[in-house]
């Protein structure tokens, strides 16, 4: 069983989890990072300042979304289809950085020029003027960083992407503290323009090393022919990219404008706990997943088994996390914001449960990507929004702010289920065994903690503790499995199974 699990899964696995482990370290270090950042911005503004941030993080998310009209990531599928092409990825490179250029310097004259209705529109006055029109620079800044940072990724330099992940937010982080520390909360617009330019800088410094594009300079009409497939693809994604920022941008400002910049603030927290952790394993598994996939998506079993590798690594990986969330919600609320945000540990245990659903959905989503089915992914995307933005803007007035986390919930389900429907439909994935158990065995006990939860918080944090080192050992094993015996820390773990009378080489 042993021989049969690793011939099946050890080369795409250690691939993945090599690229896990790096874009992973760096993820954890950005993490610190975040948490310093968030926990000296919730003591120095409160929950009002960390809910405008929030309003301003959404204006920006919105806009840059729309205006990079998903070249990003069709760029990245793009250079990984022609990596071995030097003409073609030549011209994917130079087209790549021209569209973000031009598409960044448009948007921000568009919310230069309109920056006073938008204003008026989120904050019901014009008081915030000139920060929104702030906020065009900041997304013309984002979309020349991910130009630079789509080119790494596409070459599959995962070791300089993670370097760029780190090192733009230390700088950042530390330079936009710096101005909310000498402005106060006149400081927050430098703070959200200085962390793309810190992107930009430290990206620079590695895709300069990267041989020179061979193509020559391209004519107007040769620029065209590569731009137009990669926004045609690119839209689609945008779109759904778009429904999801836009979404947001949107709850933001009902709950603005109903509970509130203290109310915003509050599931800024949770938000920002939720999309820190969960994207912390998603962006480590993408780094090299997305250009991997596809490469093989034309292979449908190849595809199967790299899906089913990677939807089982993040469960084995994730899951025990998320479970130890879920029942110190509280406590991690206190320590990374302040006892001001402890009305945000509620909405946090219902967003963690609806996570494990994101998290068994991630890997399948991306097959829709690799395929470049876009209009498929834009109507798939929209299955978590309208059900998040319908359930938010009616419900609202019965179950004020909680809703907006149940909403969450309920939303990745229905998600879920869409994703499942069209990956099995479109490239006839099937889940397998190991990832069946994994997921019935997280969402089962994800589910059981939330409903402690409720009633027993104490009794949620101790039992979440101990599910998840539970979990957390059956996690261990799995990856130890997909590792396969080679190398000295899986040698050392193995004999620590072994000794406990759960040898790896018996798993079923």
């Amino acid at each position: 069983m042993w021989l049969g699990l690793t011939q099946l899964v050890s080369d795409n696995s250690r691939g993945l989890i090599r690229s896990m482990a790096v874009i992973g370290s760096a993820q954890a270090v950005n993490i610190l990072i975040s948490i310093l950042r968030m926990k000296v911005l919730a003591t120095l503004l409160g929950p009002t300042g960390v809910g405008l941030l929030s309003v301003y993080n959404s204006l920006q998310g919105v806009v840059t979304t729309a205006a990079g009209l998903g070249i990003g990531s069709s760029g990245v599928r793009q250079i990984a289809s022609v990596k071995g092409e030097e003409l073609a990825l030549s011209r994917v490179r130079r087209v790549l950085v021209a569209a973000h250029l031009v598409q960044g310097a448009l948007a921000m004259l568009g919310v230069w020029l309109l920056r006073a209705p938008i204003s008026e529109w989120l904050f019901g006055d014009r008081t915030y003027a000139t920060e929104v029109g702030l906020i065009g620079l900041a997304i013309l800044l984002t979309l020349l960083g991910s130009a630079q940072t789509a080119l790494l990724q596409g070459m599959r330099r995962i070791g300089d992407f993670g370097r760029v992940t780190v090192l733009s937010a230390l700088i950042g982080t530390i330079a936009g503290l710096a101005a909310v520390w000498v402005y106060g909360e006149a400081g927050l617009i430098w703070f959200v323009v200085v962390q793309p330019l810190a992107t930009i800088v430290i990206a620079m410094q590695y895709t300069r090393r990267l041989p020179k594009p061979t193509a020559d300079r391209l004519s107007v009409a040769e620029i065209w022919d590569v731009w137009k497939p990669m926004a045609k693809l690119g839209a689609a994604f945008m779109l759904g990219g778009l429904a999801t920022t836009a979404t947001l941008l949107l709850v933001r400002g009902r709950i603005t404008q109903e509970l509130g910049l203290e109310a915003a603030g509050q599931f800024a927290a949770a938000w920002g706990i939720t999309m820190t952790y969960v994207g912390f394993l998603l962006g480590a598994m993408a780094a090299d997943y997305y250009p991997r996939l596809t490469e093989v998506i034309n292979d449908r079993a190849a595809a199967t088994r790299l899906m089913n590798d990677q939807a089982q690594l993040g469960l084995a990986i994730g899951g025990p996390v998320l479970l130890l969330l879920i029942g110190l919600a509280p406590w991690a609320i206190t320590l990374l914001y302040s006892a001001e945000f402890a009305p945000a540990a509620d909405l946090l245990q219902w967003q963690i449960v609806g996570n494990v659903f994101k998290l068994a959905s991630w890997a399948l989503a991306f097959s829709i990507v690799a395929a470049a089915r876009s209009k498929t992914f834009f109507l798939m995307e929209l299955s978590f929004n309208i059900v998040f933005l319908t359930m938010i803007w009616f419900l609202m007035p019965i179950l004020g702010l909680r809703v907006t986390a149940i909403a969450f919930l309920v939303g990745y389900i229905v998600y879920f289920v869409t994703v499942n429907i069209l990956a099995h439909t479109l490239q006839g994935f099937r889940w397998q065994a190991l990832s069946l158990l994994l997921l019935a065995l997280h969402v089962t006990l994800a589910l059981a903690l939330l409903a402690l939860a409720q009633t027993a918080p104490e009794g949620a944090a101790i039992a979440s503790v101990c599910l998840a080192l539970a979990t957390g050992l059956f996690g261990l094993r799995v990856v130890l499995i997909k590792m396969g015996p080679e190398g000295r820390v899986a040698a050392y773990f193995a004999r620590i199974y072994a000794a406990i009378g759960w040898p790896i080489r018996s798993i079923s």
